[in-house]
């Protein structure tokens, strides 16, 4: 089969390698498509190394068709379409057992532990199996639109963190694929108004075509001054950081109103410190979070809103690639340039 394979940090090789084959209790899915994700990079880039081996296929937001049935498997069949939350809990361990197997202490991961989805195909082990995690897709619903539960999934884990109500004014730093994923989930929860900070300007387009309220280039205008205008001087009651850039982490915090909430969303790069000014947090009694992956409920939510188009998360992606121009897709990816990337192998 063809597939992109991980050789060290910045080689990524597309060749041929043996087709996977099912042992007992495990899966062999055709992959139909993967989403490149901004965590893909980062470890293309050598930017993120927990849990990174060398070599490997990476990617873990991908949807397919099964083609073969390991021993003892009688829940699927051959020609099922399925999907996949990739973070594998281990449900034994006290995060597990107090209800955040996100941050499970022995959790294993697709493009991590086993190998992902940029290929023509995918094993999947049996503990996902037996954990749960592989979710047969909703008659009609695209391979697309089901490769990007995971990463709306994520997107829910932050806004049940950030506690977006009804009547909110949230602030958004980052109009990506995340940042617009967080936006159309802010509006489903019945925000107020929705406003972005973005400073490519196609993404600012991209973000008001799709619904959100304001656009502010901070190249331009400053933030703070931007959303206090919008918030007749009081700030925003949620900001969420979908952008992983160290300095925008004390921004956040000064653009927030008094007994606000902050969600730290995006992930940084290893060794990316932020400098923070504690008094905002601590004067203006900020509420501060974080997120970590997803949950399998997170998974079958997003899984449920997009297949009923709640959520219409497939207009963010702009380019589509074929296995064998995953580097192609991958550059696009990096431009700058797409919303989201999806590799296919149809």
């Amino acid at each position: 089969m063809k597939a992109a394979v991980l050789r060290a940090p910045n080689v990524l090789e597309v060749g041929d390698i043996a087709t996977p084959e099912a042992g007992p209790g495990e899966l062999i899915l055709s992959i139909r498509a993967s989403t490149v994700c901004g965590t893909d990079l980062r470890i293309l880039s050598g930017k993120k190394t927990k849990g990174v081996r060398f070599p490997s296929i990476i990617g873990h937001e991908f949807s397919g068709v099964v083609v073969q049935t390991g021993d003892g498997v009688t829940a699927f069949k051959s020609g099922d379409r399925v999907c996949m939350d990739p973070v594998i809990p281990c449900r034994a361990c006290n995060y597990c057992k107090a209800g955040l197997e996100n941050v499970c202490m022995n959790r294993q991961a697709m493009g991590y532990e086993f190998d992902g989805g940029f290929a023509e195909f995918v094993r999947i082990p049996a503990i996902a199996l037996t954990s749960g995690n592989i979710f047969k897709m909703p008659e009609g619903m695209s391979f697309e639109a089901a490769a990007l539960s995971e990463p709306l999934a994520c997107c829910i884990n932050g806004q049940k963190n950030a506690q977006v109500k009804l009547g909110d004014t949230v602030v958004i730093l980052g109009a990506g694929p995340i940042g617009l994923m967080h936006a159309a989930l802010a509006r489903a929860a019945g925000a107020r108004q929705v406003i972005v900070s973005e400073p490519n300007a196609s993404r600012r387009e991209a973000a008001l075509e799709r619904g959100v309220s304001f656009a502010c280039d901070p190249t331009k205008e400053k933030l703070a001054d931007f959303v206090q205008k919008k918030t007749e001087g009081l700030g925003a009651d949620v900001v969420i950081l979908a952008i992983g850039v160290p300095a925008l982490a004390n921004e956040a915090l000064t653009v927030v109103r008094k007994g606000g909430r902050v969600n730290l969303f995006a992930g940084f790069s290893q060794g990316d410190m932020s400098n923070i000014d504690v008094n905002l947090i601590h004067y203006n009694e900020i509420t501060v979070t974080g997120a970590s992956a997803l949950t399998r409920q997170g998974y079958e939510m997003a899984l449920n809103m997009l297949s009923t188009g709640q959520i219409d998360a497939t207009s963010l992606i702009t380019h589509r690639y074929a296995v064998a121009d995953s580097l192609a897709a991958f550059d696009a990816a990096a431009s700058g340039n797409a919303l989201k990337v999806a590799i296919h192998n149809e």
